[in-house]
């Protein structure tokens, strides 16, 4: 494509060109944050027997009609015990929550409702008549989908995995992703005597963008900081080729010294797409090289954190197997007056509170692509669509909210 495509033509190009992760099997404690790529079916029904949902006394609700009552003991029930035998009439077992309730019980009297005894009970109040037994299969039955293919592995699923009896699970593995930084007046954090001479600048994306493709599910791989020359980034390149996503940073605007869309097409990339109408991040390009999807995102720090949401973090969810790939927007209220000075498509670094009549978005600050401290503060980004130069107070607009931001309040939630 020769002229600027939309963010929405961008994302679908990206998609269609990488594909699912080849599928692994994994311990089920290592399966935490995977995407799965079998649907589970449970092979028991939880629970496994109808079970006492408090400690008490199993009884029959017909013998406990006219209270108080006094009913014998016919034994103790533990969660843990054997298959207890049948109820007979006038009788109690003392029970343990989660044990299995004998035939013919169908009720629960709580301990505090009784006198507690051990030969005979004293059944003092009948509220939970017929109440704190659990069924058969109330949590799920055997045969159940528990998860689909494509979803993802939390805590919870982890619980529901174990009690179906999967020690392991097949899941996608994770992308290796590498990234290459260039520039010349790029270096590591730890050779700062050039910044501290106002000769050199650190390359905060060689920090950012790693931590971002870990916390997507990616496992970044540091393909470093090359000089903005045309044989030093190829080596660099070449040297990471061996990954399932590139990214690179720099280089991919219409500077003198921006080589790397040159070099991708004398490597042999197919290039999809150069520049996206949004700002920030426009100039962005998008190829294949050999099959390996490279997305090449813009050397501003803020442009590239924000490219990486939009488009990488997609591209990395879609190789991991997952369906979703895509954050839902939240409608949000703005509380000041913004003026654009173009019509594309922009994503303005927001903060976003919670007010009784919704949530609410202010800028973080100057939305100038060199603050990166205003994505620090950020936890959403704020969608102004083309065409719209201004947006006034009062106004609702959709926001994305960022991953690893949370609203965030000091009253329990009641």
């Amino acid at each position: 494509m020769s002229g600027p495509i939309s963010g929405a033509q961008a994302s679908q190009l990206i998609l269609d060109s990488v594909e699912h992760m080849p599928v692994e099997r994994v311990p089920l404690a290592a399966a935490v944050d995977k995407v799965l790529a079998e649907t589970i079916i449970a092979s028991v029904s939880i629970p496994p027997w109808r079970s006492a949902s408090m400690d008490g006394y199993a009884v029959r609700a017909a013998d406990i009609t006219t209270v108080p009552c006094t009913l014998r003991v016919s034994g103790d029930i533990s969660a843990g015990g054997i298959k207890p035998p049948p109820l007979i009439d006038r009788t109690a077992f003392r029970i343990m929550t989660g044990a299995p309730v004998p035939a013919g019980a169908d009720t629960v009297i709580r301990v505090e409702d009784t006198d507690n005894g051990t030969h005979s009970v004293e059944i003092r109040d009948a509220r939970d008549s017929h109440r704190n037994v659990r069924p058969l299969g109330e949590d799920f039955r055997a045969g159940d989908v528990l998860l689909s293919a494509g979803e993802g592995v939390g805590a919870a699923a982890l619980g529901v995995l174990a009690s179906s009896g999967y020690a392991t699970v097949a899941v996608h593995r994770a992308p290796t992703v590498a990234i290459v930084a260039s520039g010349d007046e790029l270096v590591r954090a730890d050779d700062f005597a050039g910044v501290m001479n106002a000769e050199r600048i650190v390359s905060s994306n060689s920090y950012s963008l790693p931590a971002l493709v870990r916390d997507a599910g990616g496992l970044p791989r540091d393909g470093g900081i090359t000089r903005d020359d045309p044989q030093a980034l190829r080596a660099a390149i070449e040297e990471v080729m061996a990954c399932d996503l590139l990214i690179t940073t720099g280089g991919v605007s219409v500077g003198e010294r921006d080589f790397t869309r040159r070099v991708m097409s004398e490597l042999g990339a197919d290039i999809k797409f150069w520049r996206v109408r949004i700002r920030p991040g426009g100039p962005l390009v998008f190829g294949t090289l050999d099959g390996l999807p490279w997305i090449g995102l813009p050397g501003n720090p803020v442009s590239a954190m924000v490219t990486f949401e939009l488009f990488v973090r997609p591209a990395i969810r879609k190789m991991l197997g997952q369906s979703l790939v895509f954050p839902v927007p939240q409608i949000v209220t703005l509380d000041e007056h913004v003026k654009l000075g173009t019509g594309l498509t922009h994503y303005l670094r927001v903060i976003v509170h919670q007010t009784d009549d919704g949530l609410h978005a202010r800028l973080t600050g100057s939305q100038s692509s060199g603050v990166l401290t205003s994505m620090m503060r950020a936890s959403a980004l704020l969608i102004v669509p083309e065409g719209k130069r201004e947006c006034q107070p009062g106004e609702q607009l959709r926001a994305l909210l960022l991953r690893g931001s949370m609203l965030r309040c000091d009253t329990f939630p009641a």
